[in-house]
């Protein structure tokens, strides 16, 4: 059975950093493509973040993270982590990390599997 446990959301002002961890685990970690999503508001459909390919060696973000945030992966340890930068009021959101992702490639709309969330809460 796959589970996602996110950490790392928080409280920030604007401009500031946070880093988000995903750790993985029930199948083999490196096979899939791995994500971030994000729900900025309840009610409202989850967004493409960012996407890293089964190496890591390729990488897609939404236009709005863009040149701010970075995704990485570590497969020895089974970990996906965004590294956000400049952080905006309108990056605040629940985050979700996510595995096995569906659509076209570097726009995705869904995946397989889903973590719990994160909490990330930007202050103006």
């Amino acid at each position: 059975q796959v589970q996602l446990v996110e950490s790392g959301g928080g409280l920030v002002q604007a401009g500031g950093s946070l880093r988000l961890s995903c750790a993985a685990s029930g199948r083999t970690f490196d096979k899939y493509t791995m994500g971030w999503f994000r729900r900025q508001a309840p009610g409202k459909g989850r967004e493409f973040v960012a996407a890293a390919s089964w190496s890591g060696g390729t990488t897609w973000y939404a236009d709005s993270v863009k040149g701010r945030f970075t995704i990485s992966r570590d497969n020895a340890k089974n970990t996906l982590d965004l590294q956000m930068n400049g952080l905006k009021p309108e990056d605040t959101a629940v985050y979700y990390c996510a595995e096995d992702l569906g659509g076209t490639t570097g726009k995705y709309t869904g995946a397989a599997y889903w973590g719990q969330g994160t909490q990330v809460t930007v202050s103006s």
